[in-house]
């Protein structure tokens, strides 16, 4: 298992949310929960993603915290030189090489441009990146709430017609659908759903 404390996750247990936060924290909580009563279904959630973490919970309260310690101790350190170890000449770009596939014309116009292909290929996708960020946003968000109520509430009344709601940005029409879900499991839908909602009435020819 990923266990990068700075991922902000919900665990569930059943159709009871139990614990969010760090994954230390809610992997303890859920490891509790199952402990508790083994029968149960216990999910964790990446927040940001929607995508289920798996995270072996068997064992010990102690013997996860030291798998996280012994995580944490072996994760890479960001590459820092010393300022006196800095060598002279252009700084570091954290750029990567790829294999990129082009029509000629199309190496033809890049290498015209000022400083030539590399550069502008990068100027274009920070073009593209601005101009999109806020249909980028909504879909992200659309993609992780649906996510969500398909794992957790595939089988709840108007789950499909909820779910048509939420991809028409019907956020009155969604919200009186999962009104009769499980409370924690609504209330955690609606929270997914709210920025794509938002960036829907802030741009609603997209």
């Amino acid at each position: 298992m990923s266990s990068s404390l700075p991922i902000v996750c919900t665990a569930f247990a059943g159709t009871r949310r139990i614990a969010t936060g760090n994954m230390r924290e809610v992997s303890l909580r859920a490891q509790e929960s199952l402990n508790c009563d083994p029968t149960t279904s216990v999910l964790i959630f990446d927040d940001t993603t929607s995508r289920v973490i798996e995270v072996d919970l068997r064992g010990t309260p102690e013997a996860l915290e030291q798998h996280f310690a012994d995580s944490e101790a072996a994760a890479p350190q960001p590459d820092e030189p010393h300022e006196s170890s800095r060598r002279p000449g252009r700084p570091r770009l954290g750029v990567v090489a790829r294999e990129v596939t082009l029509l000629p014309r199309h190496w033809d116009w890049l290498a015209s441009q000022p400083g030539g292909a590399s550069v502008a290929l990068r100027k274009l996708v920070e073009e593209a990146r601005k101009a999109n960020q806020g249909k980028d946003r909504r879909r992200l968000a659309l993609e992780s709430a649906y996510r969500f109520i398909s794992a957790m509430a595939g089988n709840e009344p108007g789950f499909e017609e909820a779910t048509r709601a939420l991809f028409a940005g019907n956020e009155q029409r969604f919200a009186e659908l999962i009104a009769v879900w499980p409370i924690d499991v609504g209330s955690h839908a609606k929270k997914l759903a709210a920025l794509a909602f938002e960036d829907q009435i802030i741009n609603p020819n997209h």
